[in-house]
This record gives structure tokens, C-alpha cells and sequence, in this order.
């Protein structure tokens, strides 16, 4: 039997998208390069409007966009209640947060409906309160009470007033507004993907949402930056730079934060996170992990010839803005939410179902046997009962 080597469907055209491309290491929203957004102090606002429509929104456009998503910040108090029941230490938050995506259809009268105007307007609902369900869920596990949303704020703002309990400074909108921007939409990842499949099959927007949310809690998807801070925490305790990442790599451990299966030279998205990382931490008690980090950059540039990601410096970002860092993967998925919406409008839009072939590697043409003249093995398949268990016994 021949066979190929799948390696993960690496570089294989899965589908044509006017929504976001990755060429020659520059990433580009609807045809801007994402340097566009961040030149000229973009919202989030309008780079979500972007990627649902194919264009900037007039001042027009935006102000009315604008405002139907504040009017849905807030979330009903049997969605807080179901929140406050999976806020226990156990749970993981990304769990917590796929459940409770999944209630918000429940509780939705009009979750299966098709037109244009229930998408949108399901669409809405979800991006508006995300944030809102995220701030809930860190507050309650933490003994304070849920802050309600102001709609005076915007998308950025209002965040990291609900989480912290303070208005947040211009530095830190500017920060907060740029990550979510940066994390907005990356091409055909494995949870955008998942998003898309989904969709193909003309399943409800909360489905599909809660099937991304499910492939970026996986740890070779999301919570990469969770791990870069864990990582900064224990060289702080060090005290030796080199020193740890040197026992990392003579033990074959991975370095987090550091590679990327599409960029070669750079990750676009860390150099502006690299910029807002100095900004916010300089001259505070932060600016040990900044410059802890520009060290580790320098160490695995030498050593192993690899470059930050989008992971590396988001995790000090995100740290100095008061977000603890097991929370890391929901603000990314409050941000990348804005791409799933628009993948699985465009797939519903122009839709072929997903439907790939496997290249079959196992037995062929068996004989079957009668029961009672089967041997070996037990419950599990195993014919030594020493044997371990692994993914494949099942």
C-alpha cells in the first residue's frame, strides 16, 4: 500500500476568502495590511465592520454599528446565573466560556433562524457580549461582583472596565484595542477552520462559534501566551536567563512563544505588540518581564534562529492590563470571534459542504471470524495486560 504524508493538510487550498491573507509574512484584513489599523489608531469596531462587509464603514456606517453592539453588551441574569454555577477552581475557563456561548442560543428565540437580518443580528449579540460573559465568569471566581457594561464606552474600554473595576487609561484602550485587532482574524487557523466546516453543513451561528471555541482551547492552538507567562514567572524565580532556557533545550523542551507554521522572517502582529508591551511597562514593576522577554528574544535568536510570535509579547501585554494569565485564551477568542462571524458568513454565503477523503492505512481484506473462535485480548483490545493504554487503543 502507498502512502503520503499527510502532515496536518499543511499548505493545502481549502477554500477561496475575501476576508484575511497572509503573504510573504504580511497579514492583511480584507486587502489592508494590518500596519494600515495600526498607524492610524483604527478601532476594533471598525475592523470588526471590515471583515463582516469587505469594507471600512463610513462615520455613518460606524456610528450605527457602534451603537447596535453597546445596546447588546449586557447579558440576562440566567446567563450570569448559569456563569456563576462553572465558576468553580476546576473548570477550565475556556470550557466555561464554550458552554456558556452554547447557552446564549438556547436562551435566543430566533437562534435557528436563516435570514440575512437573524444572522446579523445573532452576529451582533454574540461579539457584544463576550466580553461581558469573560469579565463575569474572572470576577465571580474571584469572589467580586459582575460590573454591567456601559454603553458610553467602546468595545476596548468598556472590557477593561468590566474586568478591573476602573475606567482604563488612553495607553491602555490603545494597547487593548490593538491586540484585539492583531488577533481579529488569522487566515484558515485550525479553529477558523472548525468554524467553517461547521458552517458548511447550514447549522445555526452558535453551533459553529462553539465549535471554534472548542479547537482553540486545544494547547497546540490557543493558550500559547498562558504558557509564555508561566515561562517568565519561573526565569523571574531563576534569576538566569540563559541559564533556564539553556536546561529548556538540553532537555528537548519546547520554548514558548517562539516559531510559526506560516511566518518565516516575522510575525507582523509582534512588532506592534513588542511597541505597546515597552510602552505600558516602562518605568513600572512590569518592566522586568519586558526586559526579560528582550533577552529570551536575543537567546533563541542565537541559539535556534527562531522569532517571536503573536504569543511572545501579548502575554506582558496582557499581564500589565490586569488580565490573569489563565484567562489569556478568552481574550483571544473575544478578539478572534470577529473572524470566526465572518468565515462562517462567507462559507454560509458562497456554500459547498466540507466533505475530505482519509487515505486509508489499515488491514484489508479480512476474514470474519465467529465469536467463540476469537482469541486474545481483553475489555480494551490489549492481548498483554501490561500494555499501556494510548489515543490509538480507542
Amino acid at each position: 500500500m502507498t502512502t503520503v504524508e499527510i502532515n496536518g493538510l499543511k499548505d493545502m487550498i481549502a477554500c477561496n476568502t475575501r476576508i484575511s491573507s497572509i503573504i510573504d509574512d504580511h497579514l492583511s484584513y480584507s486587502g489592508y495590511d494590518i500596519s494600515e489599523f495600526m498607524e492610524n489608531k483604527a478601532s476594533f469596531e471598525e475592523v470588526i465592520y471590515l471583515l463582516w462587509n469587505g469594507h471600512l464603514p463610513t462615520q455613518m456606517e460606524l456610528k450605527y454599528f457602534e451603537a447596535e453592539l453597546r445596546k447588546n453588551y449586557d447579558i440576562s441574569d440566567a446567563v450570569e446565573q448559569c456563569i456563576l454555577i462553572q465558576s468553580r477552581p476546576h473548570l477550565h475557563p475556556m470550557s466555561v466560556l464554550r458552554s456558556t456561548v452554547s447557552l446564549l442560543g438556547v436562551y435566543n428565540v430566533d437562534a435557528e433562524e436563516r435570514s440575512m437580518e437573524a444572522i446579523y443580528q445573532q452576529s451582533i449579540e454574540l461579539m457584544a457580549k463576550l466580553p461581558t460573559i469573560i469579565t463575569t465568569f474572572a470576577r465571580l471566581r474571584t469572589g467580586k461582583m459582575p460590573l454591567k457594561p456601559r454603553e458610553d464606552l467602546g468595545f476596548a474600554a468598556n472590557f477593561l472596565y468590566m474586568l478591573n473595576g476602573v475606567e482604563p487609561s488612553e495607553l491602555e484602550i490603545e494597547a487593548m484595542n490593538k491586540a484585539l485587532i492583531l488577533h481579529a482574524d488569522h487566515e484558515l487557523n485550525a479553529s477558523t477552520f472548525a468554524a467553517r466546516v461547521c458552517a458548511s453543513t447550514l447549522t445555526d451561528i452558535y453551533s459553529c462559534v462553539t465549535t471554534a471555541i472548542g479547537a482553540l482551547k486545544g494547547p497546540l492552538h490557543g493558550g500559547a501566551n498562558e504558557r509564555v507567562f508561566d515561562m517568565l514567572k519561573e526565569i523571574r524565580e531563576s534569576g538566569d536567563v540563559n541559564a533556564y532556557l539553556q536546561e529548556k533545550l538540553d532537555s528537548k523542551e519546547k520554548i514558548m512563544g517562539f516559531g510559526h507554521r506560516v511566518y518565516n522572517k516575522q510575525d507582523p502582529r509582534e512588532i506592534f505588540l513588542r511597541d505597546m508591551a515597552k510602552k505600558l511597562t516602562e518605568g513600572t514593576e512590569n518592566e522586568e518581564f519586558f526586559n526579560m522577554s528582550q533577552e529570551i528574544e536575543e537567546f533563541m535568536k542565537e541559539k535556534k534562529g527562531l522569532i517571536p510570535n503573536v504569543d511572545f509579547y501579548s502575554a506582558t501585554v496582557y499581564h500589565t492590563l490586569g488580565i490573569d494569565s489563565d484567562i489569556f485564551t478568552l481574550i483571544f477568542a473575544m478578539s478572534r470571534v470577529a473572524g470566526w462571524i465572518a468565515h462562517i458568513q462567507e462559507q454560509q454565503k458562497h456554500n459547498k459542504l466540507i466533505r475530505q477523503r482519509p487515505q486509508y492505512i489499515g488491514q484489508e481484506n479480512m476474514t470474519y471470524l465467529p465469536l467463540e473462535k476469537r482469541e486474545g485480548g481483553d475489555l480494551y483490545g490489549r492481548t498483554n495486560r501490561n500494555e499501556k493504554w494510548t489515543a490509538s487503543s480507542f
